[in-house]
């Protein structure tokens, strides 16, 4: 937990910290949006964080560890800033260790701003196969499609989960204006987010596009998959500390029949089970930091830890939205907002029950994971 950070974390946490208070300032401010988003991404530069989920080579911490990566995104969400822009740069993402040409062409003008990425991983359920594709010569043509693919609109390129025949799963990066990329459809969902169904058909993409060797795209995959649930726990453990907060001023605050709500058990009870939901995501998150850090491998964990953090504050909003009232149901909202995000959550990155299959076989079939 915060309370027993090593001198190093402490001092990460402190500089998170004293720029949430200046972002603060800032977003209280007279400036317009897009000015505001100017000066926050300055001064996040300028306090190291920016850059964070940077490879250590191109600006990013030399020795960022799991539990600094839960200490900046649950800071974040215990202010309701889990979008805010401007404060966190680009992730790497599956180009982490790319070498050239994709370095140069795609991995440093992604981390600079210049360029954006989407992610294609999963066919839509009528999809007769997966995305395919068939090594000709210095070339690689692809055919498929993908869903659910999350800012696919205004993407630059496309990082594809490809079938190449022979070799098997294998991660392409596949410029969005290719010929044969189409975007089929763009829709949005109920958390705010942006979303399109694209088809591949005879796209020709250079060989050197394969992340890394062919055949190995599902382990590059499941690593970007995993530090993303991390970020999916803390920022569940972040809202959780928000919430919270913002129902005990609720609760204690007057009330029209002439004293605060607080003073009534039943909204103490429930108030009560909303701070034990908090203290436990958090305990289980930072634990699975820690052990992280330790060199283990938490892939388990870190499935244990999404699943539970994300179906938590599920509970706790819900059971703020009820200590409310109906006026948390307003569009605008901050709790109707936050509902509706946190629901997402238990869809985004695996659904809750497929991860827990995930667990279950990662103990029963291969003897991974602890209590």
């Amino acid at each position: 937990m915060p309370e027993s950070l090593n001198d190093i974390q402490r001092q990460f946490l402190n500089s998170v910290e004293e720029l949430c208070e200046e972002i603060s300032q800032i977003l209280i401010s007279d400036m317009d949006s897009s000015d505001q988003t100017t000066q926050i991404r300055r001064l996040s530069i300028e306090a190291g964080i920016w850059s964070f989920h940077h490879p250590s080579d191109l600006g990013g911490r030399p020795q960022s560890s799991l539990v600094e990566l839960v200490l900046l995104h649950e800071s974040l969400a215990s202010r309701n800033w889990t979008r805010l822009a401007g404060v966190i740069g680009p992730s790497p993402g599956l180009l982490a260790n790319v070498e050239e040409p994709l370095r140069s062409k795609y991995l440093k003008p992604l981390l600079a701003g210049e360029k954006r990425a989407a992610f294609g991983f999963t066919e839509p359920d009528h999809a007769e196969k997966q995305t395919y594709g068939t090594i000709e010569g210095e070339h690689l043509r692809v055919n498929g499609q993908k869903s659910y693919v999350t800012g696919g609109d205004t993407a630059d390129f496309i990082n594809t989960l490809v079938q190449i025949e022979d070799h098997g799963p294998s991660m392409v990066v596949i410029d969005r204006s290719a010929q044969g990329v189409n975007v089929q459809e763009s829709f949005g969902s109920s958390d705010g987010s942006s979303h399109v169904y694209i088809t591949f058909q005879d796209v020709c993409v250079p060989i050197s596009h394969v992340v890394g060797k062919p055949g190995r795209g599902l382990p590059s995959a499941m690593g970007q998959i995993t530090d993303t649930r991390m970020v999916l726990a803390a920022q569940s453990c972040g809202l959780a500390k928000w919430v919270v907060d913002f129902v005990a001023s609720h609760i204690q605050a007057p009330h029209r029949s002439g004293s605060p709500l607080a003073t009534r058990e039943g909204v103490r009870l429930r108030f009560s089970d909303m701070r034990i939901k908090a203290f436990a995501m958090r305990s289980m998150v930072y634990r699975t930091a820690r052990l992280g850090d330790l060199g283990e491998n938490v892939i388990n964990e870190v499935i244990a830890s999404k699943v539970f953090a994300t179906e938590e504050i599920g509970k706790v909003v819900d059971s703020a939205i009820q200590l409310v009232g109906g006026n948390a149901l307003q569009t605008g909202h901050p709790l109707d907002d936050i509902q509706r995000l946190v629901r997402s959550w238990r869809l985004a990155e695996g659904a809750s029950d497929i991860l827990r299959l995930n667990l279950a076989r990662g103990f029963l079939d291969l003897e991974k994971g602890r209590l």
